[in-house]
This record gives C-alpha cells, structure tokens and sequence, in this order.
C-alpha cells in the first residue's frame, strides 16, 4: 500500500493505493484560510500538519499499517517562514495573495534576466516577491528567517525532520532555474537571501527521508520512505498519467489550469505562461493558471443560498440570457497577470434569476480557460483532448460547456476526483520500489468522453467576444 497526501488550500486529502494502482481508500480534513487585509491570503502551517493528520487517522487502521512508502503534495507558491527553532515566524503568504505587485517590478528590474532563468513573469502569486515584501514591510521577520519551505515541504518537515523540495513545487518559488533544475543564486540574491536557507532539491521520485518514529506509532505504520513528491499541478499530472510530451489534462479545483507535459524547457512568459519542471526527471511542463474555477461555484452557490447540486440544477435548467460572469474573484494570471481586477456579473436584467447566474458562472470560467488554451497554443503546444481532473469535475452539464468554450475533447477519468494525492501516492510507488514512470504513471480508464458541441459553441461565440471586451473595460475603471 502507498499513501498519498495533498495539502491544499481547502483541505488535506489522503489516499491509500494499493500495488495494483488501485485507490483503497481515502478521507479529508478541512482547511480555512485568512484575508486581513485586501489582496491579502494566508494560513496558519500548523493548521496543515493537524489537518494532515486528521485525514491519515480517518483512513482505515488494517490499510494503514500496510502502508510501505508516503508522498507529498501540495498548493504552491506558499512562503512558510521559519525561524532558528524551526517554528514559523507569521502565517504563510499562500498562492492567492496579490500584496507582492510592486515587489514583482522591483525584481525584474533587478535581474533583467530572471523571466529566462525563472521561465516565468514575476507575479505576487509567487514565493520570491512575497519574501521581498517581507523584507520590505516586516524587517524584523526577515532577519529571523532561517529557512523557507513550501507548505507541502513544511509538513515534510513535521513528518521527517528533513528539509528537501521537489523540483516542480520548487519551480513555482521563481528562485529556480528551471532549464538546470537548481536554484539560482542570482535570483535568490535579489531577495537578499542565499541557497542555505532553501531546502535541498530533490526529482519527485527520489527519496526525501523516513517518518519519524513518533509519527509513525501514532498513524499505525512502521518508519516507512517518504517522496519528494510534487506541487499539486504535476502530481495531479502524474495521478492521471499525463507524463509524456503533449499530454495535457483540465484541473477544475479552486483554481483552474490547463497543464501540459513537455520534453524540454519551453516558457512563453508574454502570455503569462507558467513553464516549470515537471515531477518526473527530465521532463517539464507548461500551464495556464486561472485563480478561481470551482471556487467560483461554490461562492455563487453561497450568494444565492443554495448549495452547489442545487445551483447546478438551476443553471441546466436555466434559459441562457444576456449575463455574462467575469471570474476573476482573486485577480489573474494566465493571460492577464492582474493581481488587482475584480470579477463582475454584467448584463443583468429583471429577468435574471439563481439558475441564468449560475450558468453566467459556468460559463464564465470555461471563458478564462478558452484564453488560457489559445496562449498555451500560441507558446507551441497541441492539445487535441484533455483529461478532467479535480472536484470540478463531477458536472457534466459543465463539462459540455467547457468543451464547447475550448474546442476540445474532454476525457473523464476513472478516480479523476481523486486529484493530487493520487499522484502523490504514485510517486511514493515509484521511490520505494523503483518501479518506472512508464509502468506507475499509466493513464486511468477513460469513464466518459464530451466533444464540442457545434451548437453551443456557436451560441457561446458572442459571450466569448464580449467576455474578450469586458477585461480592458473593467481594468480601466
């Protein structure tokens, strides 16, 4: 049996696969988060380490103890702050939080270089400008830090003591240079900090170290390896074995990426392009990342007291109107790199009802995935179908939308749900046994497959024309 855990911005999901590949069990625990200030986003790193173990302890004992090696994944981009005691200085600055603009300016000026090296613009969302914030706003903070860790990495900590990193989470601190796969240390210079106070470096195959003796009685198992594992985005790719060059899959979770495997280092950072390496050796990635995806359903379903099933049976049975949803609840990224637009509902009628604003949703966000394929394409890639992963990916009803928005096939996967742990227990498979990608990271049975609808795209075709209109109208303002 392998463990796979995934530390997420919502909750820490944990899964149980066994030698077959097959998913045995799985539970979660709940995560909240915390906005103090606007633009801000940030949450406790002792809040994942309980919320981890609440969901291993909730996964049946006998499954438990047969467990032979652990994964890790995790939301990227977070700056977990510690100090000579290893405790975190502040709460962690998560993927989300837009503070780190005017950082971001100061460190292209800075390294004229760093989109080559980096492979990616600098945006707040990632781990660099937010340390260069720090610096600026919380000297005192700054100075204390000895060591900076992803949240992923963090719980690696709490589970080892070892402080390592995989190279695809590591990717997304934009320190990294992602051609060499090794830190830079022109880039870390810029933030005033040095390749000391960075975790080592590891292939998300490898192993990073054994669980504590203490952890390991308390979950019921023995001492057993832990893998370096992945950021969330790569490990979801390898739990649905998209590993080879061209394979591409839709992550509906609360945000929403097209990600696509690549042979070699391709970035495109003028369309806000993520280019990273992937969690399997010699391999990378590119992806188009949108801040709010299924998050938008669940805050629309809040808005209109209903939950989501209810929201989704309103929308289907919705008459489409005039209302159009612009999804950018927490800014943008992919193509827009826009931490401070907000989103919008425009076209309101007195005819607008729950269902026309729920469908407005749903629309509206496969309308940001539209733009982010056309810059993926744009940077050389071909993508004929992806494979869905992610909560989002339960609706049908969505999935023709979204097919219809994109142009594209739309394979629905057996366990597609289960996300990035599944990966993440994939990956542990692999350090332990050292098994081969080829042979682990298999693709799961297609369970269904939507193609475009000719006539709804015909009919969304408009609302993508104004959708296209509506960014630089309300940036403007």
């Amino acid at each position: 049996m392998y463990l796979g855990i995934d530390i997420g911005t919502s909750g820490v999901k944990a899964v149980i696969l066994d030698a077959g590949g097959k998913v045995r069990a799985q539970a979660s625990a709940p995560l909240t988060l915390s906005r103090p200030h606007p633009l801000w986003s940030e949450q406790d790193p002792a809040d994942w380490w309980i919320a981890t173990e609440a969901a291993v302890l909730a996964l049946p004992a006998d499954l438990r103890s047969a467990v032979e090696a652990i994964g890790l994944a995790g939301q990227m981009h977070g700056a977990t702050l510690l100090g000579a005691d290893d405790r975190p200085l502040r709460p962690a600055i998560l993927w989300n939080d837009g503070r780190a603009f005017a950082e971001c300016a100061d460190l292209e000026a800075a390294v004229p270089d760093l989109r080559q090296i980096a492979g990616n613009i600098a945006m707040p969302g990632f781990t660099a400008p937010k340390l260069a914030w720090v610096r600026r706003q919380e000297p005192a903070v700054f100075k204390a830090i000895r060591s900076v860790l992803l949240p992923k990495d963090y719980v690696r900590l709490c589970l080892t003591g070892e402080k390592a990193s995989d190279l695809s989470d590591s990717a997304g601190t934009l320190w990294l240079d992602v051609a060499r796969r090794d830190w830079s240390d022109e880039l870390l210079a810029a933030t005033g900090l040095t390749r000391e106070q960075m975790p080592r470096l590891l292939e998300g195959t490898a192993i990073s170290g054994a669980q504590r003796a203490d952890v390991a009685a308390r979950w019921g198992m023995g001492q057993v390896p832990v893998a370096a594992g992945a950021g969330d985005n790569a490990a979801g790719a390898a739990g649905v074995g998209v590993v080879r060059d061209g394979d591409a899959l839709l992550s509906l979770g609360t945000s929403g990426v097209i990600f696509v495997a690549t042979s070699a280092f391709r970035p495109n950072p003028a369309g806000a392009v993520h280019a990273f390496c992937h969690c399997l050796p010699d391999m990378w990635h590119q992806m188009s990342v949108h801040l709010s995806a299924a998050s938008c359903l669940d805050w629309a379903a809040t808005l209109t007291r209903q939950d989501v099933p209810g929201l989704l049976a309103a929308a289907e049975a919705a008459t489409a109107g005039s209302e159009l949803f612009l999804p950018y609840l927490s800014g943008e990224r992919t193509p827009h790199n826009d931490p401070h637009v907000r989103g919008a509902f425009l076209g309101l009628s007195n005819d607008t009802d729950p269902g026309r604003l729920g469908l407005a949703v749903l629309e509206g966000v496969a309308f940001a995935h539209a733009d982010g394929l056309a810059v993926l394409q744009a940077a050389g890639s071909r993508v004929e179908s992806l494979s869905v992963i992610g909560g989002g990916a339960r609706s049908r009803f969505w999935g023709t939308i979204l097919a219809s928005a994109l142009g594209v096939r739309l394979d629905y996967l057996a366990d597609g749900e289960v996300g990035p742990a599944l990966g993440a227990a994939r990956l542990a498979r692999i350090a332990a046994t050292g098994a081969s990608v080829a042979e682990v990271c298999t693709r799961p049975p297609v369970r269904e497959s939507i193609e475009p609808d000719p006539e709804l795209a015909e009919r969304l075709a408009p609302k993508l024309a104004r959708f296209h209109a509506a960014y630089p109208a309300i940036k403007s303002i």
